[in-house]
């Protein structure tokens, strides 16, 4: 039987070692995303109030781009040789991400839910930037950057909504 802890062959000329290391980083990375991915869509589903139509779409949008980094996060490790652990519970107990309040209906509730963990994913995500670039994977350095991009964009987005509604 395959032991999920080992990496498949590959041709792939990165270290076993680099490759088994980045591996972990992006499993880490995509436990937080797949949470971050249900956390959108509590929001989306949930939300009450004035200014339900606009966040009902900006909840569906950010999922969406977040469901993104959670497939390239997870094909990077296949790519790597390692096997991604995608599941919902193995995702639930690796997040580092709080979890997201039940009781959240009104529009700023949920904002001030998203912005907190938009922001908690940004800075994991920054961090493996570093990770990668320190192990030698500029490629997994560069899809970390794209995401913190995305990321940072999206963190824009919930806190305008949560200027304007001060």
């Amino acid at each position: 039987m395959w032991n999920p802890n080992e990496l498949y062959p590959t041709r792939n000329d990165l270290d076993v070692g680099v490759r088994r290391d980045v591996a972990g980083l992006c499993n880490a990375r995509l436990a937080d995303a797949v949470d971050l991915l249900m956390q959108t869509r509590q929001a989306h589903w949930n939300v009450r109030g004035p200014g339900f139509s606009a966040l009902h779409e900006l909840f569906d949008a950010i999922g969406d781009d977040v469901e993104e980094y959670v497939d390239s996060t997870a094909e990077r490790v296949v790519q790597l040789g390692g096997i991604a652990r995608g599941t919902v519970r193995l995702c639930a107990a690796a997040s580092g991400l709080l979890e997201y309040p039940l009781g959240a209906s009104t529009g700023r509730e949920h904002l001030e839910a998203l912005a907190n963990a938009v922001a908690a994913f940004g800075r994991g995500v920054r961090a493996a930037i570093d990770a990668a670039d320190r192990l030698g994977d500029k490629d997994t350095a560069d899809l970390f950057t794209e995401i913190s991009r995305g990321v940072d964009h999206w963190l824009w987005f919930v806190e305008a909504h949560l200027q304007a509604t001060v």
